[in-house]
């Protein structure tokens, strides 16, 4: 019976024969397989789907690619397996042939994603599916299909089970949680390569080493724990996610691009193939928005973002849970449709006061989505003892950070302006009060 690390590709963890180079000095073994599976259509598309989409407009160094990033997630998924194969109590319940779905799984979870998709799902529309689901229409059939039955021995159905169901089996919970959980691969991946292409420290504080060396499972069985030697490095990579929000994701600048790019396509979707679109690249998805846009007021705020001259909306007023609670807590998870709602209600009582018109798509809301962060949480076994507990427990800086409610504390609330009208609206000195009037009005309905 074939044990974990005789899986070709983790075997070749300790190869340099059969290698690909990417950032930061990073190898990634490539077997036959996997590089069959890669240089499909299908996964070569991400190399033209930025990983950040947006960000690049205010970090300029952060413009590299799903691929770049789907590579990355493989790689830590052979060096999670490795690890964890040394523990009794995995390999008890995941066997080589569920850890090489683990390894297709990690390889393909980016598939569905489409160019600028986070900000485009938070809009939230009906015919918007999840990323997740989207991606079953490129492993589901074609050569993908082929390649999982004929290289893997693996169903292209339970490769999508896994990255878009609901675990049923401990072996499933325990894979679902190495893909999506408190320290998953893509965690650990993205943090560390947004930082190092936006040119900032945060994501890159924390010693990736030492926290896998220091993974097992937790007391269920059922997911992955840590042990007290990767107490420190799991907090470290708390913060270098709090700090990657609060001064990259979300961003002033990047949030207003992000708020320009959602009410451009909340406007434009009705006259789009969605599902022809979502498998397009960055370019092509740019080009199609700006030919639906043309005569309309979209087509000005597309030209800002992708025009030959930069030019981002200002940020008119901000608010967070302790600076202004009243009005944060009246706009934060409202559905988008409403913010756009109150926004366009702001512009007419504004240019009332001002007694000029203001075009409805010159103020633009921005706040926290429905969906909310998970709150990362692990638990830490103590060997001495023989006890576990939950992270949050023993330490403050999770305690703060993390469970206290993540995004009331990182993402805010902003009203962002046109540039040409800003400095006339930052005139208007009881600004929060003609937001509270919008908001009202909305939920009145008038």
């Amino acid at each position: 019976m074939r044990t974990i690390r005789e899986i070709p590709e983790i075997a070749l963890l300790e190869s340099k024969a059969a290698q690909i180079r990417i950032p930061a000095e990073l190898d990634v073994p490539l077997s036959a397989r996997v590089c069959r599976l890669i240089d499909t259509p299908e996964f070569q598309r991400l190399k033209e789907i930025s990983q950040l989409g947006l960000v690049g407009l205010v970090y300029p160094a952060a413009n590299h690619t799903r691929f770049e990033h789907a590579l990355g997630v493989y790689r830590l998924a052979l060096l999670y397996l490795r690890r964890l194969s040394y523990d009794e109590r995995f390999s008890e319940v995941v066997t080589a042939e569920s850890a090489e779905l683990l390894i297709v799984a990690a390889l393909v979870h980016d598939l569905g994603h489409w160019p600028f998709c986070h900000a485009i799902e938070d809009v939230d529309l009906p015919s918007v599916p999840r990323h997740e689901f989207f991606a079953n229409s490129f492993v589901l059939e074609g050569e993908i299909a082929e390649l999982l039955v004929n290289d893997w021995g693996l169903s292209a159905r339970d490769v999508t089970a896994l990255l878009s169901d609901e675990p049923q089996t401990a072996c499933q919970q325990i894979l679902g949680s190495i893909l999506s959980g408190p320290i998953d691969i893509d965690k650990m991946d993205y943090l560390d390569r947004d930082s190092l292409h936006a040119g900032v420290p945060y994501g890159r504080n924390f010693d990736r080493e030492r926290l896998i060396g220091a993974l097992c499972l937790n007391e269920a069985g059922t997911a992955l724990a840590i042990n007290e030697k990767g107490k420190t490095a799991a907090e470290m990579m708390v913060f270098a996610r709090y700090v990657m929000f609060s001064e990259v994701y979300w961003h002033h600048a990047v949030r207003a691009a992000t708020a320009m790019l959602q009410r451009a396509f909340y406007a434009l979707h009705g006259l789009l193939d969605l599902d022809a679109l979502f498998r397009t690249r960055d370019t092509a998805m740019i080009d199609e928005l700006q030919n639906a846009a043309e005569g309309t007021g979209s087509a000005e705020l597309l030209e800002g973002l992708f025009g030959s001259r930069r030019r981002l909306y200002k940020r008119l007023a901000q608010f967070s849970y302790f600076e202004d609670k009243d009005l944060y807590l009246a706009l934060a998870g409202r559905p988008y449709r409403e913010l756009v709602s109150v926004a366009e209600q702001f512009a007419q009582i504004a240019g009332q006061t001002l007694e000029t018109n203001l075009a409805p798509h010159e103020i633009l809301l921005d706040a926290p989505p429905v969906s909310r962060e998970v709150e990362f949480d692990v638990e830490v076994y103590f060997s001495k003892q023989a006890c576990y507990r939950k992270l949050g427990e023993i330490s403050p800086v999770v305690r703060t950070l993390a469970r206290e409610q993540f995004d009331n504390y990182v993402k805010r609330v902003r009203m962002f302006a046109h540039p040409g009208v800003v400095n006339e609206l930052r005139q208007i000195e009881n600004l929060s009060e003609l937001l509270l009037e919008a908001v009202r009005r909305v939920d009145h309905g008038q």
